[in-house]
């Protein structure tokens, strides 16, 4: 995903606190060719990983949707996305977990439906970010809830310095990130290809 990187690398902004603002082309504005290559590049680095066997990818809604969905297309399987609002028409004795909201701030409830979601699963979770793990963490709980198989985790950017992937350690699967930021200072950012560049480029 060099794509993705030089996109990063001309229009990424740090906001400070942590955030990395790259909403003209990720989680705002998408970019439809770019979404789509990130569907291949995941569906290639799980192949890669060992990875088969899926029948559902999770994620949640907003940002993970678009990802998930390019991922989905290429592995031909069902994409469902947590909900953090209940709508009527959902069944009841559904699976939820708390997560907590980088941008936004605050705690946010995940839900997802029985109907959507069994125990002979085997699941992919995708997300726009890896930070601190905490919301992957929530939709791993959502697939143990229901007792499917987690076989791995797959995230558009990851934040290295936030140390999310050692917390995620310990559900032992194949955690695949596009492209990993190593650092956010000032006007700084660190950003690498983990494919083919194993040390980090500033600019």
């Amino acid at each position: 995903m060099q794509q993705l990187v030089e996109r990063i690398r001309s229009e990424g902004r740090n906001l400070g606190r942590g955030i990395l603002k790259v909403d003209g082309f990720v989680n705002h504005q998408l970019d439809p060719e770019l979404t789509m290559e990130m569907g291949r590049a995941f569906a290639r680095r799980f192949q890669s990983a060992g990875v088969s066997g899926i029948t559902k990818i999770i994620t949640a809604e907003v940002s993970g949707i678009a990802p998930a969905l390019t991922c989905g297309m290429v592995l031909n399987v069902p994409v469902v996305y947590a909900r953090k609002t209940r709508p009527i028409t959902m069944a009841q004795g559904v699976y939820s977990a708390q997560a907590p909201s980088h941008t936004k701030g605050g705690i946010v409830e995940l839900i997802v439906s029985p109907e959507y979601l069994r125990p002979d699963d085997h699941v992919l979770l995708i997300d726009d970010f890896l930070a601190t793990g905490k919301t992957i963490a929530a939709l791993a709980e959502l697939v143990d809830q229901c007792h499917a198989t987690l076989c791995g985790i797959g995230c558009i950017i990851e934040k290295s310095f936030e140390v999310g992937r050692s917390r995620l350690a310990h559900l032992n699967v194949p955690i695949v990130a596009l492209a990993v930021i190593d650092a956010m200072e000032g006007d700084s950012i660190t950003v690498r290809n983990p494919e083919t560049d194993p040390a980090a480029n500033s600019f």
